[in-house]
């Protein structure tokens, strides 16, 4: 039985996930009115937070928008396939199972014991793409959390070098989809325990027996480690993402470093380079 403190903990815990979803959609315009928002639900704990999340604020939005649950059923070997319409009709949110046999295109392509993860990820990316494209939707809604944007600009700086994360908005390559990741704001220790408390029907991810991916599993254990030893050192990183000042730095597309100083004094504000991010577009009201 749950105890009142437990239920007060719970109920904490929820307002907070909601709170940080809803300024993240308000901060990057991530959902307007009349969208049709697509939520990709992979069975895992942060699609289900979610969607969770989103059908909660749907409730008391200042705009009307649909939400539409979609998962992409890539034939691995053991797959639930029952879960997750079960679920969905259980909370009454409609659901699409795409079908395609991914698993055995990656399987033939990457040799054993290699990890499947980014082959995988772009086609499971195009199949959604089409899905989103022959059905409407306006928005396509991603788990993606705090956690997986600081992990991301890591792994850009350690192994790609470059300083790179993860948008909470973006527009596709092709210009034809948004992308947006209602979660950015939100911890992975909050969604975590926040799954635990609503019991999702949780389906493992390595059901694929891909081998983890061993970059972004050290990434996550220095990050750990960091936020024993370093009380608020996450919470500067990803405010951080968010502050940038490019005449800091030395990338000569984001800053007019050439013409510095030959006439008035330069000032940010007038870099004529100023390079923006060509995955973004223009805010959008919430």
């Amino acid at each position: 039985m749950i105890t009142a403190k437990e239920r007060y903990s719970d109920n904490k815990l929820a307002k907070r996930l909601q709170r940080n979803t809803a300024q993240a959609i308000t901060d990057f315009n991530m959902i307007d009115e009349g969208d049709r928002v697509m939520v990709c639900l992979s069975g895992g704990k942060d699609s289900f937070t979610l969607l969770d999340v989103l059908m909660a604020l749907q409730k008391r939005a200042p705009i009307r928008f649909e939400l539409l649950a979609v998962n992409l059923d890539q034939k691995q070997p053991g797959f639930p396939q029952h879960v997750l319409p079960d679920y969905a009709k259980q909370i009454g949110v409609p659901l699409h199972v795409i079908e395609q046999d991914t698993y055995r295109v990656v399987k033939r392509l990457i040799p054993e014991g290699k990890t499947t993860c980014s082959l995988c990820s772009r086609m499971r990316r195009g199949a959604l793409y089409r899905f989103a494209a022959e059905n409407g939707i306006t928005r396509i809604a991603l788990g993606h959390h705090r956690d997986d944007i600081i992990e991301t600009l890591f792994l850009n700086l350690f192994y790609g070098g470059r300083i790179k994360a993860m948008p909470p908005k973006l527009l596709s390559d092709g210009g034809k989809h948004v992308v947006i990741r209602p979660l950015a704001y939100c911890s992975e220790q909050d969604i975590s325990r926040y799954a635990e408390t609503r019991a999702f029907p949780i389906i493992p991810c390595d059901l694929c027996g891909s081998q983890p991916n061993l970059q972004r599993q050290a990434i996550k254990e220095m990050l750990t480690l960091w936020k024993k030893k370093h009380p608020g050192r996450i919470e500067n990183i990803f405010r951080a993402i968010g502050s940038v000042t490019p005449s800091h730095l030395a990338d000569r597309e984001l800053f007019d470093f050439i013409h510095l100083g030959k006439e008035n004094q330069w000032t940010e504000e007038n870099s004529s380079k100023l390079r923006v991010s060509q995955d973004l577009r223009e805010p959008l009201a919430f």
